[in-house]
């Protein structure tokens, strides 16, 4: 009973992990970005000046489900790590840049909170860079693994201050539907 599992059912471990994490997160993302309209077909994203580099809405989709799927697994490999030093730490870093990832559509799209969202991707991307830090130290694959999204998050930036800066007052473009106020004298 004190046996070192094998190769085969180390594998088979990570994998089960893998069938896990990976669709949990797209999962995820994909309820954060639907939930909170996010893209075209927003009326107030819609209203607002895009920046010259802003690529076509579906790129958004097809990049956030690759991204997501290299998150999966990469977390996936450091849950499988058991053991490892720092894999506390690292799961935990990885969980709290991934809540703010989920709660940045909801900041932009549905509050419409652009500088808010703005720096909610420098706070995803200190935490997303300690965690990819972490991973790298447990396994170097799943550290790789998150250097695409950390890209992303840096281009993403990028267009969230270039909206802010064609769009002073986006917030502004919100009618916020008239409201009702009762007063009692």
């Amino acid at each position: 009973m004190g046996e070192i599992a094998s190769a085969g059912q180390l594998r088979m471990s990570w994998i089960r992990w893998a069938l896990v994490t990976v669709p949990a997160i797209v999962l995820l993302g994909t309820i954060s970005g639907r939930g909170s309209g996010a893209g075209m077909g927003n009326p107030w994203y819609d209203m607002l000046e895009k920046p010259a580099l802003m690529p076509p809405g579906w790129a958004f989709g097809l990049a956030w489900t690759i991204l997501y799927v290299l998150m999966g697994v990469a977390f996936s490999m450091i849950l499988n790590a058991r053991g490892a030093k720092g894999r506390g730490v690292a799961i935990a870093l990885f969980l709290i840049q991934l809540a703010l990832n989920l709660a940045w559509s909801p900041v932009f799209f549905a509050m419409y909170r652009i500088m808010l969202a703005f720096g909610l991707i420098l706070f995803i991307f200190l935490w997303a860079s300690a965690a990819t830090w972490l991973f790298w130290r447990i396994r170097p694959v799943a550290g790789i693994l998150m250097l695409p999204y950390l890209g992303w998050l840096v281009f993403a930036g990028t267009l969230n201050w270039q909206i802010h800066e064609l769009n002073p007052s986006g917030g502004a473009l919100v009618s916020n539907g008239g409201t009702t106020q009762i007063v009692i004298e």
